[in-house]
């Protein structure tokens, strides 16, 4: 058996980011940029407009009382030609000033008496209201830096500057293989012996919260064969497979040998932890294997110990492996030798408070859960108020 901190090395070392794709802005958000975006334009592209009102020269309003109202520019036509001596045009918000014009007065601060304006703005100064050519961004400057995480705002901008696809790191593609002839999908009724499937209902919402495509879904029983077979099949084609149950040392507990079988190369197998010490690592050319144990509370505790940062590391996103700190609410005692995880909460007040219901087979205390509180291996006592850490639960792609 090896350490946490030793397991999580290994994810990490085995996690390298996947191959660059161009996505279409849509599906772009939340993703990582591979590579700086270079603007192919001037933003805004010409001299625009901020108000709707007049484009003047400032000069005029010296010598001119009164201007003449010459032409109209609306959002999305030409510029006007050049304006003449005492002339202003009406402008609206967008739209391109005639190349002389320096200013626009909005349209709240001057009196038009048939096609003569007066100005009565004092205030008003030479360049006001103008959205100056480049004033954004200009053609060749790097407008976003690889590495950024993309938000909604991102992509707005991309599109601004005329992106429609940009390279970026991809989700993984990832597969569930849920073993256990005793599992039924919810809706069937029991037989005898039989229980209902939470695993993968529980591994997919997680997947889905943190915004990544669905993952495949395959059911099979206590079969090495039919289970070699299916894992010969999926391994190829995807980045992560996420395999629950039949890891530890029962006649039943199949797994290890099909991956054998199979060319997996085991990187790790039983972590010194409570729950989930039987996991298991393996890989097989670019697909992480994860076989995870298969009561529910254990698979839940590996998935966000070891595979949310393996995901992450995979996608170059920020990402906390070794935790945060945060106190601890309450006393807790636990025996020597082995990590313990425990379902918990951060309250109201910030202080971590261990749930109850923390056997690995219950699932209860998850739906209230919003941290994992990990405490060492050899400390036995901890105090309320003593710093552990924690690894938070529930991760979206923005955090």
């Amino acid at each position: 058996m090896i350490s946490v901190a030793e397991a999580m090395q290994i994810v990490l070392t085995h996690s390298g980011k996947l191959q660059p794709e161009n996505k279409a802005l849509p599906d772009a958000l939340g993703l990582v940029l591979s590579e700086n975006v270079i603007s192919s334009a001037h933003i805004p592209p010409f001299d625009q407009s901020a108000m709707d009102g007049y484009a003047l020269r400032f000069a005029d309003l010296e010598t001119f009382v009164q201007l003449q109202i010459y032409g109209e520019a609306p959002a999305g036509n030409p510029a006007l030609p050049p304006l003449p001596d005492g002339f202003a045009a009406r402008i609206f918000t967008g739209a391109p000033v005639p190349p002389n014009a320096d200013t626009v007065v909005m349209q709240e601060k001057v009196t038009v008496t048939g096609n003569l304006l007066t100005v009565a703005d004092p205030l008003l100064k030479s360049g006001a209201n103008i959205r100056v050519k480049g004033s954004q961004c200009k053609q060749g400057d790097v407008v976003l830096p690889a590495g950024i995480q993309l938000t909604a705002g991102a992509i707005g901008f991309l599109a601004m500057i005329g992106k429609q696809q940009v390279l970026v790191q991809p989700p993984p593609r990832i597969a569930i293989l849920v073993t256990g002839k005793e599992l039924v999908v919810p809706g069937q009724q029991l037989l005898p012996g039989q229980v209902y499937d939470c695993n993968s209902y529980s591994l997919q919402a997680a997947l889905k919260n943190m915004h990544l495509p669905a993952p495949a879904i395959y059911r099979l029983p206590d079969d090495l064969a039919q289970i070699t077979d299916c894992l010969t099949q999926i391994l190829p084609s995807c980045d992560i497979a996420l395999i629950t149950g039949g890891v530890s040392v029962g006649d039943y507990d199949l797994v290890p040998r099909a991956l054998q079988l199979c060319g997996v190369q085991t990187l790790f197998h039983k972590v010194k932890q409570k729950p989930g010490k039987p996991l298991l690592l393996g890989k097989k050319k670019q697909c992480l294997v994860f076989g995870l144990p298969g009561n529910p509370a254990s698979v839940f505790t590996c998935f966000y110990r070891y595979v949310v940062p393996a995901i992450q590391n995979m996608m170059a996103m920020p990402f906390y492996p070794n935790g945060h700190s945060c106190q601890l609410a309450s006393e807790w005692h636990k025996k020597p030798g082995l990590t313990v995880l425990l379902k918990g909460n951060i309250n109201a007040d910030g202080y971590a408070v261990p749930l109850p219901n923390q056997e690995s087979y219950l699932m209860d205390s998850f739906a209230y859960a919003n941290c994992l509180i990990e405490l060492p291996e050899e400390q036995t006592r901890f105090e309320a108020g003593q710093a552990v850490k924690v690894h938070f639960l529930h991760y979206p792609f923005m955090h």
